[in-house]
């Protein structure tokens, strides 16, 4: 099992910055880390959760949504089993909740189908 907790999230204005983490830990992630990949997803209300931005957790090699890229940027510190996505320029469009998401398996970008573990999310809102 793994377990992902997310924080950093909170009102903000437009154009404002804010950062998330995503804290990981469990046996299973201690273990087989080298072969996850993690990621973000958001959902605003009366929305599918969506693809935000996902990082191999070894390789480090980064995927983005289009409607992100220039703004956000996804990281890992591995020692700290800490993700972090710090989102630049945000504006209403980005209000939603942020969810963290792990998979051990190889298919990236991730997909809702293929991940594996869920955080529960962090709310964040930007006002106009």
């Amino acid at each position: 099992q793994v377990q992902l907790v997310e924080s950093g999230g909170g009102l903000v204005q437009t154009g404002d910055s804010l950062r998330l983490s995503c804290a990981a830990s469990g046996r299973d992630f201690g273990r087989t880390s080298g072969t996850y990949s993690m990621g973000w997803f958001r959902q605003a209300p009366v929305t599918e959760r969506e693809f935000v931005a996902d990082i191999g957790w070894i390789t480090g090699t980064l995927y983005y949504a289009d409607y992100v890229k220039g703004r956000f940027t996804i990281s890992r510190d591995n020692a700290k089993k800490t993700m972090y996505l710090q989102m630049n320029n945000l504006s209403p469009e980005d209000t939603a909740v942020y969810y963290c998401a792990a998979s051990p398996g190889l298919i990236r970008p991730l997909s809702r189908s293929t991940v594996n573990y869920w955080g529960k999310g962090t709310l964040v809102t930007v006002s106009s």
